[in-house]
């Protein structure tokens, strides 16, 4: 019977051609790591790969590690993750806030589902195409058509329902392929367009980048960003019910797949096998002792206000002075709130001289003429600090290619938003998981 079965499996793998997709599967990785875009991995997932099966460790549980996770079993790894928290999702989690005291009647206290900071997937990225492969996207929401007529661009002090021609100028050049590299976007940018109209797209790029100071940044890694985030129509997608769902989903999917995934179990030390550690940079240097783990963040001031809906609230603001961001999560999403209330999250990137009382100061300006009468709406609020918490940021003569290697030798592989792989904030977390992942079974 084994000698049968063998035999059977045998003529099955000759009918594969694995070289053609073992091809397949490193060219997916090409010109930026793109994760695969494989219709049925049970079919396109090369047999040599699944024969030779390996035992792989991942230690953290967000996004990046996951991906790592998964397409190592998909690819017959024999996987076990570690999650030092008792759930996945990393800053991904979405967690029930409960309000300050309300009357529930039903005893049940009504609860808002908030991020650390505002969490979006862009509809034409590597993450949004990843999920929906592997049928994980659930339920999303896109920004509806309505929300246009309430967005706001926050500029020398009050708010605009136009965009200035400075920030349109910035945007036009942020599109062209010709941007450098080795030359801070003011500095570029300049000389295109003028100094003010410069500032402005630069603040305007804050959304995705989380940095107090954008202009000093690599013009390159700036404009990838200002193009994206202001793409027509606008690219950002929501899921129902918050990102944490999804997360449940996920851990679904990767246990299906044998995953072996040990929540509350915290990491001090390496195994001896193939490891992958997804963590925070901070925590990779230290668990590997390696003190050259380093790449800039960002640090950035978090406001979140749960408050009594009202029609004259505005959707979004782009604050186009500081860098900063206002958001109503509920306009997407109603479902992430109280019947009849808003979410709103707002960011202030601010230097490591400012403290986060200043940078919740300036929003807290932001949002009186955003959210009319907030303060006596309002039924949560909560003030976070993000430092180091926001991913890579590049500065002039650098390129993603430069930040920490995913491969460390010795079979030890890092994921991360800070390690070199492409992409726009947790993009650079998937893609370098996925990498990981097949740098391991290689």
């Amino acid at each position: 019977m084994v000698e049968g079965a063998l035999a059977d499996a045998e003529a099955l793998a000759k009918t594969i051609n694995s070289k053609l997709c073992g091809a397949m599967l490193r060219d997916g990785y090409k010109a930026g790591f793109k994760p695969l875009r494989l219709t049925r991995h049970s079919d396109t997932i090369p047999y040599s790969m699944v024969w030779s099966v390996k035992a792989l460790t991942v230690i953290g549980g967000g996004l990046g590690g996951l991906a790592a996770a998964i397409t190592a079993a998909e690819a017959g790894a024999s996987v076990t993750l570690h999650e030092a928290h008792r759930t996945l999702g990393g800053r991904w989690r979405s967690t029930p806030v409960r309000k300050k005291a309300v009357a529930n009647p039903s005893g049940n206290p009504p609860t808002y589902r908030a991020h650390e900071g505002p969490h979006v997937i862009y509809r034409d990225g590597p993450t949004w195409a990843w999920l929906r492969e592997r049928r994980l996207l659930g339920v999303t929401c896109r920004v509806p058509l309505s929300a246009a007529t309430r967005f706001r661009f926050w500029h020398e002090g009050r708010l605009r329902r136009v965009p200035p021609i400075g920030f349109l100028r910035a945007l036009r050049i942020s599109r062209r392929r010709d941007v450098p590299v080795d030359r801070s976007f003011r500095a570029w940018a300049s000389k295109v367009v003028g100094e003010e109209a410069a500032e402005m797209g630069a603040s305007a790029s804050g959304v995705g980048i989380f940095h107090h100071d954008p202009g000093s940044l690599s013009a390159a890694f700036v404009a990838e960003r200002l193009s994206r985030v202001y793409s027509i129509p606008p690219p950002a997608s929501y899921r129902q019910g918050s990102w944490g769902a999804m997360f449940e989903e996920i851990e679904a999917y990767a246990r299906s797949l044998g995953v072996s995934i040990e929540l509350g179990s915290r990491m001090t030390s390496l195994g001896m096998g193939m490891t992958i550690v997804a963590t925070e940079l901070e925590s990779a240097r230290m668990l590997l002792g390696d003190d050259t783990l380093e790449w800039p963040s960002g640090r950035a001031a978090l406001l979140d206000l749960g408050m009594k809906r009202d029609r004259h609230d505005l959707f979004a603001v782009s604050d186009l002075d500081t860098a900063g961001w206002l958001e109503n999560f509920t306009v997407p999403d109603p479902t992430i709130a109280p019947r009849g209330e808003h979410l709103v999250q707002m960011q202030m990137p601010i230097g490591s001289e400012t403290t986060k009382a200043d940078g919740v100061a300036r929003l807290e300006t932001i949002a009186d003429h955003a959210l009319p009468g907030w303060r006596e709406r309002t039924t949560y609020r909560l003030e976070s600090l993000a430092n180091a918490r926001t991913g890579a940021v590049d500065f002039p003569g650098t390129s993603w290619r430069d930040r920490p290697a995913i491969d460390r030798g010795d079979g030890v592989y890092l994921v991360g938003d800070r390690v070199a792989a492409p992409g726009l904030l947790s993009e650079v977390s998937l893609n370098s998981g996925v990498r990981a992942a097949e740098l391991a079974l290689a």
